[in-house]
């Protein structure tokens, strides 16, 4: 079998529940921007082996929301559901006890694993915001729950990451703060 198959070719494609969409439509671009999450979360996961299980679950489960959206609405238990929010969110205060209080906010880049978990984060709320945007078929009540907390656990992750280096948070300075520490 070809990878190849040219139907794409005049710009469109076709959606899990068989209609043909352009490549611009908003649920072709909210699938899109997810598998762009996964990818990035699959460089965080080899730049973090500590997270790399979890951050291996959250991909499938990415690939469960792209999945229901493509469906448009008929395989919405495709899609992780209320149980998966609140595994995220057990996650988030798991990390986030063991780090110091968060003060300003922060810089992303200190270490390779905590950049790739705040790229990663980012593309998160950019799906987010592309997921939130779609006419009906809305999806499924706990997908968005889930990205926003999945963006909120990559941002843990990242702080986490940093700590582990022994770098902490690379806090917010102003420009004078900052040239005086180069």
């Amino acid at each position: 079998m070809k990878l190849y198959t040219r139907k794409g070719d005049d710009g469109g494609t076709a959606l899990f529940s068989g209609r043909r969409a352009e490549k611009w439509d908003a649920r072709v671009a909210a699938v899109g921007d997810l598998d762009e999450l996964s990818a990035a979360i699959g460089l965080a996961r080899l730049a973090d082996p500590a997270s790399a299980r979890e951050l291996h679950r959250i991909q499938n489960e990415i690939y469960g929301i792209s999945a229901a959206l493509s469906a448009e609405g008929r395989h919405d238990d495709l899609a992780p559901g209320a149980d998966a929010v609140l595994r995220l969110e057990a996650l988030i205060d798991e990390i986030t006890d063991r780090l110091p209080v968060l003060r300003d906010f922060i810089i992303p880049g200190r270490a390779e694993a905590s950049a790739r978990l705040h790229l990663a984060r980012a593309i998160a709320r950019r799906s987010e915001r592309g997921i939130a945007a779609l006419d009906a078929p809305a999806p499924a009540p706990a997908v968005l729950a889930y990205i926003n907390r999945l963006s909120d656990l990559l941002f843990a992750m990242a702080r986490d990451a940093d700590h582990r280096e022994g770098l902490g948070d690379a806090e917010l300075r102003s420009a004078a703060d900052e040239e005086a520490s180069y």
